[in-house]
C-alpha cells in the first residue's frame, strides 16, 4: 500500500516524539483507580458506532464517576449525543479535515485513558496520543501506530476478534470493564417518535397497515440487493398481505433509487429516504413489522430498536456484523462470495448478490413477521 507523504511525515514525527516521552504508558502501569477522564473513539459509520455502544455502556458501568467524552463522526453524531453513558461529544470530520482543531478540542479534557473502539487509521491513534491520553488501548493492535498503544503485545488482528461487538468489548476489557451484554443502544426522544409517526400518517399509513421496511441502498454496491428484486418482493408480498405498506428508507442520495423501486411496486409505498432528520429514522424503523436490508447502518438501527430484520449478506460476514442477540427475531440470508479476490468496496457489480432469490427473501419475511412484538 502506498503511503502518502503526509502520513509518512506524521509517522516519523510521532516516533521521534514518543522516543522522548517519559510517561509510563504500558498497560502494566495502568491503574483503574487513577482514571478520571476517558476518551472513547468510534468515529466511522452509524453501524460501527452502534456496535460500540455495548462497550461504552461497559465503560460507564466500570467508571461511574469518570468523565467520558466521545469522538464520533460529525455526520451521524446526532444519533448518540443523548446517550447517558457519555458526558460530551467532540466531532470527527474524517481524514485530516480539522485534524489540528480536533486535537485541540480534546486536549482540554486531560484524558487519562483513550479506548479506540472503531476509528480509521492513520488518524485515530495519533489523535488520541496528541490529545495527551496517557494510556491508549485499541484492538486490533497491528497498525503502524502500535508503538503509541499501551497494549502493544500480544498482537491481535481482526480475524481473531469474532463479532464486531465482541471485539469492542475486548478493548473495553483491557481497561478492566467487564461485558454488560451485547445489546446495542439508541435513545430516541419522544418528539422524534411523534414526528416519525406523523410523517407516516401524512403519507397515508393507516392503523391497520402492516409496515414493511425496505433499505435498498448501502455504503458500497457490493452490499446492495438488486432494485428489480425489491420490486418483485413488494408485488409478491402484496398478494399475500394486501394490507402491507412498504416504507423505503435511505439517505438523500438514495432517494431516486427508492423512488424507482416504489414505482416498480406500483402502490402502497412510502419513500422516506432523505425526508426525515437522522434522529427520526430510528423511531420510524421501530414502527415497522419487519425490515429488509443489506449490511447497513439502518440494519443496526433496526436491531437496536427491536425491529425484526431480514439481513442480506454475501460480501460481508454476518458472523461479524449481523444480529448477535435476539436472534429468534431476525433472519439472515448469507451467501458465499463469488469473486476471488473480492473487489469489496471497489465492486462495480455485485454478482454474489445474484444468489439471493426473491423467493427466499419472501419466505424469510413471512417467517419474521410472527416475531413481531
Amino acid at each position: 500500500m502506498r503511503i502518502r507523504p503526509v502520513e509518512k511525515t506524521l509517522l516519523l514525527w510521532l516516533k521521534a516524539r514518543k522516543s522522548v516521552d517519559r510517561r509510563k504508558t504500558d498497560i502494566k502501569d495502568f491503574r483503574i483507580g487513577d482514571v478520571k477522564n476517558i476518551l472513547v473513539v468510534s468515529s466511522t459509520a452509524i453501524g460501527d458506532t452502534l456496535l460500540s455502544t455495548p462497550a461504552i455502556r461497559a465503560v460507564r458501568k466500570r467508571y461511574p464517576e469518570a468523565r467520558v467524552i466521545a469522538l464520533f463522526n460529525r455526520d451521524n453524531m446526532e444519533l448518540f449525543t443523548n446517550n447517558p453513558n457519555i458526558d460530551g461529544v467532540v466531532p470527527y470530520y474524517g481524514g485530516y479535515k480539522r485534524f489540528n482543531s480536533t486535537v485541540k478540542a480534546l486536549t482540554k479534557y486531560s484524558f487519562d485513558l483513550a479506548l479506540i473502539f472503531h476509528g480509521n487509521e492513520p488518524q485515530a491513534t495519533p489523535i488520541c496520543y496528541l490529545a495527551g491520553a496517557r494510556f491508549i488501548m485499541k484492538l486490533p493492535n497491528n497498525s503502524d501506530y502500535n508503538f503509541l498503544l499501551s497494549n502493544r503485545e500480544p498482537i491481535v488482528t481482526w480475524n481473531e476478534m469474532g463479532h464486531g461487538i465482541e471485539g469492542r468489548l475486548m478493548t473495553a476489557g483491557l481497561a478492566g470493564c467487564p461485558p454488560d451484554g451485547f445489546e446495542m443502544e439508541l435513545f430516541t426522544e419522544r418528539q422524534d417518535a411523534g414526528k416519525a409517526a406523523e410523517f407516516l400518517r401524512k403519507e397515508g399509513a393507516l392503523k391497520g397497515d402492516l409496515l414493511i421496511g425496505l433499505q435498498p441502498g448501502a455504503s458500497t454496491v457490493s452490499r446492495q440487493w438488486f432494485p428489480e428484486r425489491f420490486m418483485r418482493l413488494g408485488k409478491d408480498l402484496l398478494e399475500d398481505y394486501p394490507n402491507a405498506r412498504f416504507v423505503l428508507t435511505g439517505s438523500a442520495s438514495e432517494a431516486s433509487l427508492c423512488a424507482k423501486i416504489a414505482d416498480g411496486i406500483g402502490k402502497r409505498t412510502i419513500v422516506a429516504a432523505g425526508r426525515l432528520p437522522l434522529k427520526q429514522v430510528p423511531p420510524l424503523i421501530k414502527g415497522l413489522g419487519v425490515f429488509v436490508t443489506g449490511d447497513t447502518g439502518p440494519m443496526h438501527m433496526a436491531i437496536a430498536v427491536g425491529t425484526p430484520v431480514v439481513a442480506l449478506y454475501a460480501v460481508a460476514d454476518a458472523r461479524r456484523t449481523g444480529p448477535s442477540y435476539d436472534r429468534h427475531k431476525h433472519r439472515v440470508i448469507q451467501k458465499e462470495r463469488t469473486c476471488d479476490p473480492c473487489a469489496s468496496k471497489k465492486c462495480e457489480y455485485q454478482k454474489c448478490m445474484e444468489a439471493i432469490s426473491v423467493e427466499e427473501v419472501e419466505a424469510a419475511v413471512k417467517q419474521a413477521l410472527p416475531s413481531m412484538g
